[in-house]
């Protein structure tokens, strides 16, 4: 709980210090906030990409319809 409180008042002072730059520079921050969340999405996908990838290279992947998968998770 105290971890919830410490993290919002955190939040809630980057917020206040965020108002008190120009609005000028609060939309250079966000566009600045938003490309870097893009490349970390972008980032995150590359890692999932490369495992799906070595799953595949290692035969771990399995082919098939909805109706095949849904027998898999019934057994």
């Amino acid at each position: 709980m105290s971890e919830t409180i410490t993290a919002t008042s955190k939040f809630q002072e980057l917020i206040d210090t965020i108002e008190e730059l120009s609005i000028e520079d609060q939309e250079l921050l966000l566009e600045i906030a938003h490309k870097r969340l893009i490349e970390q999405k972008r980032s995150k996908l590359e890692e999932r990409i490369a495992e799906a990838r070595e799953s595949y290279r290692k035969g771990e992947v399995r082919r098939g319809t909805v109706a095949d998968l849904m027998k898999v998770l019934d057994e």
